[in-house]
């Protein structure tokens, strides 16, 4: 390994992450907030959850009562007057059920004089469900559509029609109570209908769209599932006012911004990086070959959410198979890295934010005994990037705001 480049790596990943914290961002939404003369209930939801609920009470001083759903290991301490919970994700699990039904009974026989402040972060999507079929069947249908090769929009589009928070559900249900939503973006283009599912925000996906998605990917649904993507969500919400902060510009903004302290010239490729994850990591890889010659320090940056399809079933997660893909076309290129994270610090179903790889990977991979191609057949970025220490670990972030790729070439 070039441990220059894998120190670069990590100062990049600390500085772009830190920037997108949710903290100010939140204070920033929070200026505008003006609270009924009633109650002040507090709803937060998603990977950035705590983070979001914790900066909240702290700029308001307290509120009358608070829910947060958040995934596992990701809440970090109390808040005064809010409970906790954490829950399953990327597969919604029964605490992620019963979460939300103490968030749903927190928002009830609420007046217009009342205010609910809802906090709104990406994998809210798992996090906060309230399914309308059998908890179950709501599980198996996600790990289908996870599996597929869906994007978040497609995935999203289905599990609206199944949830009863989603899709807008979750502000019909604090009426007549006015809802405050303050949404941490993380899908390209922000669309706030489909950030989470879009619990508070009207749905602008059709019917038709949905059962199409359901058609393309020939999903497993049970008549009754059948029957719920036929019934149309919320198309306006009179009761909900929507401010967003973060989003993956910034994020690629400040590691653009740490590149070029580092002494490179940082060139953003995308900031709507939605392909799949396997060949973000070989083009990025082949980006660095074509300017190998290069006298110049060069960085180049892609953020965005990849896909992936699962071939195997091994271990990892979008960044670890987008990075461990870039490996074979670093081979010979001693001053080149490329490195891919998760704002949130969690890369799929591991404890890794991403990967790290460089011009010596595919070398050290070969001396333990494996085959990039094989480990990518089999989905095991994770175990492979181990073995070579590429994996990238920050722990929960408290944000999110999609991930950011880097390629660095060094002289």
């Amino acid at each position: 390994m070039n441990r220059d480049l894998r120190t670069q790596a990590d100062a990049i990943v600390s500085a772009s992450i830190a920037a997108v914290l949710p903290d100010r961002a939140v204070r920033r939404a929070l200026a505008e907030f003006v609270p009924g003369p009633g109650k002040t209930m507090l709803v937060a939801a998603g990977k950035a959850a705590w983070q979001m609920a914790h900066a909240a009470v702290e700029a308001l001083g307290h509120v009358d009562g608070g829910v947060v759903v958040t995934k596992y290991d990701h809440v970090k301490g109390e808040i005064p007057g809010v409970t906790c919970y954490e829950a399953g994700h990327p597969v919604p699990d029964e605490n992620s059920f019963s979460a939300t039904a103490r968030a749903l009974e927190l928002v009830q026989g609420l007046t217009a004089d009342d205010t609910v402040l809802f906090l709104l972060s990406g994998g809210g999507s798992a996090l906060f469900e309230k399914p309308l079929i059998p908890g179950d069947e709501l599980q198996d249908i996600t790990r289908q559509l996870l599996a597929s090769g869906a994007d978040i929009v497609e995935m999203n589009t289905i599990r609206k029609r199944l949830s009863a928070v989603k899709g807008g559900r979750f502000g019909q249900a604090c009426a007549p109570a006015k809802v405050y939503s303050i949404v941490l973006s993380d899908i390209l283009g922000d669309p706030l209908d489909m950030i989470a599912s879009g619990p508070a925000y009207p749905d602008s996906s059709t019917c038709e769209q949905a059962r199409a998605i359901a058609a393309r990917y020939g999903l497993s649904l049970s008549p009754a599932a059948q029957a719920l993507l036929a019934q149309e969500t919320p198309k306006t919400l009179d009761n909900v006012t929507t401010r967003i902060t973060g989003s993956v510009r910034e994020l690629c903004a400040a590691a653009a911004e740490q590149c070029r302290k580092l002494g490179y010239e940082p060139l953003l490729l995308s900031d709507c990086l939605d392909c799949e994850a396997r060949e973000a990591g070989r083009f990025l890889a082949d980006v660095l070959r074509t300017h190998a010659g290069s006298s110049r320090k060069l960085a180049f940056l892609a953020g965005g959410e990849t896909v992936v399809h699962l071939t195997g079933k091994g271990l990892g997660g979008r960044n670890q198979e987008l990075a461990l893909a870039a490996a074979p076309g670093l081979q010979g290129l001693p001053h080149a890295a490329v490195f891919s994270v998760g704002s949130d610090g969690t890369d799929g179903p591991t404890d890794a934010a991403g990967g790290y790889v460089d011009g010596t990977t595919m070398q050290d991979l070969q001396a333990k005994g494996l085959d990039v191609f094989a480990v990518l057949q089999d989905n095991d970025a994770y175990h492979a990037l181990q073995a070579v220490d590429g994996l990238i670990v920050t722990g929960p972030t408290g944000t999110n705001v999609n991930d950011v790729a880097v390629a660095l070439l060094d002289v």
